[in-house]
């Protein structure tokens, strides 16, 4: 295997110690991409198309070596390290320190410390651990998880949460899905994908390529995509305060990297497009690239290459600088499917100006508008630069913004236009910058009133979904916050997700982001039910949420196998923030005390808990069995009670 050590910038050679004065460095493969921004020191061996993500340490300066697979990767902000003493044997017969076998994916903020080995094919969680342990070939281990101490088989799926300390624990792990298998494997294509990218993103000729591949492909001219990236970037700029700047360079400077200064571009975007298509034709026949200038930072934040010598500059931004620069014609908002309400439009606008606010623009095509994740078209004080940004996107979702520059705050956001055809704008009075929600959300009347009562109060709204494996262990998968604050908007993403779940259990989230705790854990959905209807319509809340009206542990949870007393047990000590926990005994094990530990219940939510409890109890009839409090903060257990005997 060829290596290569010319990547001082972000390796470096192990220090001298009593226990190594080898100064071992790393080993490279040409192949894999490190991130100037991560650090790799000593004897660390990396193979074939390997990504080290930004902000990664892989430190083999006290335990080594330190081997990475093929076609692994090493995700942001992961740790690897390892002791002095103590080997794994690698599958090329060899010691290491830490062993990470191929296709392999080490996620964000995970901790790798030897000795360690992973194998092939597996995955670590987001925050896991794994230390002084083995995982077999094919393992799935989710997020905040600790493997210590253990062997895990090959084949096996560590719950979030878990913490697998003991080979029992570890022997009694379920086996992976075909569904993990497809998971993992999509995890290594997209950051192979991601290594390749970013290769191609250091090198100006293979960006350019891509780009006019791209380009072409769509019958477009070879530079289109260029300069729509140009033009994008170009207008997100201006809008944020920064400035554009030019370098040039004939085919000699071009391969030294040694650029030339050329003007600096001002004015509106129609405005710098002019010149620089002027500059571009006075240029002809050399690279030319723009740069974005943070002028407070003073600092470059983007760099975009949009001329090589082979191309024609008069031609390309002609079709670009024409439509920001010169006159509108149609109607604004003119596009496929219908047209604006012109007069609307422009009277809300021209009253937003009135009143000495500014007007922006924000766009999103239909993935991003179902993640609410708008792109800024610009912010504006003349209705003529208005309508020309407008024109720019036919066929989008576009919303109209109204920003009081004093308060630094929006005081409306409209949506104006859809790709079918333009939402109607009434002139009516500028509202408080909260648009009203639809009603036709097909949400349950008492799930739009929980949400509404969430945002009402400062709340943010979360998703949770798992599907029905995943259930039972209470190992559910985030959904994210969602970003908007406004009811619409959050009311459609719940449906969007309701809709795109519908064979997995779904629970909203309502979430206090001062306090950053959670207030609300309600599940909405569950398998088999129409996506629309919420499967719960009586929230649970968290032990102190503010907003509830009574004590969500009032009524009585009606369990066939627990008693009265066992629940109320349970229920007193959620309610005083404890965990609940089991442990499970046969009747040889009960006279030595030895007992063994059921599932980890990780849900503080009282049905989901008696439910787990009841599942240890069938799990373990004719065996004793006995109620845990755990007290997470201390890290003890207040309450052992056997409430099972065989």
């Amino acid at each position: 295997m060829l290596y290569t050590d010319d990547i001082a910038a972000f390796s470096d050679a192990a220090p001298p110690t009593p226990w190594s004065r080898s100064l071992a460095e790393p080993q490279i493969h040409p192949t894999s991409y490190v991130h100037t921004f991560s650090n790799v020191i000593g004897d660390v061996r990396i193979g074939e198309h390997v990504l080290v993500a930004p902000g990664t340490s892989i430190r083999a300066d006290e335990g080594s070596p330190f081997h990475i697979g093929r076609y692994s990767n090493v995700q942001d902000g992961v740790v690897i390290h390892g002791l002095e003493k103590g080997r794994v044997k690698g599958d090329d017969g060899q010691e290491y320190s830490v062993w990470i076998g191929d296709h392999t994916s080490i996620t964000h903020m995970a901790l790798i410390h030897g000795p360690c080995y992973v194998g092939n094919n597996c995955f670590i969680g987001f925050r896991s651990t794994v230390f002084n342990a083995k995982v077999g070939h094919g393992c799935v281990v989710m997020m905040h998880a600790l493997v210590q101490d253990v062997e895990i088989p090959p084949g096996k799926y560590v719950p979030s949460g878990a913490i697998i300390t003991t080979q029992q624990q570890a022997d009694r792990l379920p086996d992976v899905l075909p569904s993990d298998l497809q998971f993992t494997s999509h995890i290594i294509e997209i950051n192979d994908a991601l290594r390749a990218g970013y290769q191609c993103a250091e090198d100006d000729s293979c960006l350019l390529k891509f780009q006019q591949s791209v380009a072409a492909a769509s019958g477009g001219s070879l530079m289109s995509s260029p300069v729509s990236a140009a033009l994008d970037q170009v207008q997100r700029s201006l809008s944020q305060g920064h400035r554009i700047g030019m370098e040039f360079a004939d085919e000699r400077r071009y391969r030294t990297s040694s650029w030339q200064t050329g003007p600096t571009l001002s004015g509106s975007p129609g405005e710098v497009m002019a010149q620089l298509s002027r500059h571009l034709q006075e240029l002809g026949g050399m690279y030319v690239r723009l740069i974005g200038i943070d002028p407070k930072g003073k600092k470059r934040v983007w760099e975009q290459v949009v001329q090589t010598p082979k191309d024609q500059p008069a031609q390309v931004f002609a079709q670009v600088s024409g439509p920001m620069s010169g006159p509108v014609s149609g109607p604004v908002g003119a596009k496929p499917g219908g047209a604006a309400p012109v007069g609307d439009v422009m009277a809300l606008v021209q009253q937003l100006l009135n009143q000495g606010y500014r007007v922006g623009l924000e766009v999103a095509d239909e993935r991003r508008y179902r993640a609410s994740s708008w792109t800024s078209a610009g912010i504006t004080d003349s209705p003529q630069q208005f309508q020309q940004l407008l024109a720019q996107y036919p066929g989008m979702y576009v919303r109209l913004l109204g920003i009081d520059s004093r308060a630094k705050k929006r005081v409306l956001e409209k949506l104006i236009q859809t790709p079918g055809g333009a939402a109607a704008v009434g002139a009516s009075p500028v509202p408080n910058g909260r648009p009203s929600a639809s009603n036709g959300s097909g949400l349950g009347s008492s799930l739009q009133e929980q949400i509404r009562r969430l945002l009402s109060q400062g709340y943010r709204v979360g998703l949770e979904f798992a599907d029905e494996r995943r259930y039972r262990t209470s190992s559910w998968t985030s959904g994210g916050v969602i970003p908007s604050s406004y009811e619409g908007d959050v009311l459609a993403q719940v449906q969007a997700a309701l809709s795109s779940h519908a064979s997995d259990y779904v629970r909203l989230l309502g979430i206090d982001p001062k306090a950053k705790k959670r207030v609300l854990e309600q599940i909405i959905h569950k398998p088999g039910q129409a996506p629309a209807a919420p499967a719960v319509d009586v929230p649970s809340y968290a032990h102190d949420n503010p907003v509830r009206r009574s004590s969500p542990m009032a009524s009585p949870v009606v369990s066939s196998r627990l008693s009265a007393e066992v629940q109320a047990e349970v229920q007193n000590l959620l309610s005083q923030g404890y965990r609940i926990g089991t442990e499970h005994a046969d009747a040889r094990r009960y006279r030595t005390s030895s007992w063994k530990s059921c599932t980890p219940i990780a849900s503080t939510y009282l049905p989901e808990v008696l439910r787990e409890l009841e599942a240890c109890l069938q799990e373990h009839q004719g065996e004793y069995v006995r109620l845990l409090g755990i007290d997470p903060k201390a890290k003890r257990r207040v309450l052992e009670k056997v409430i099972q005997t065989p």
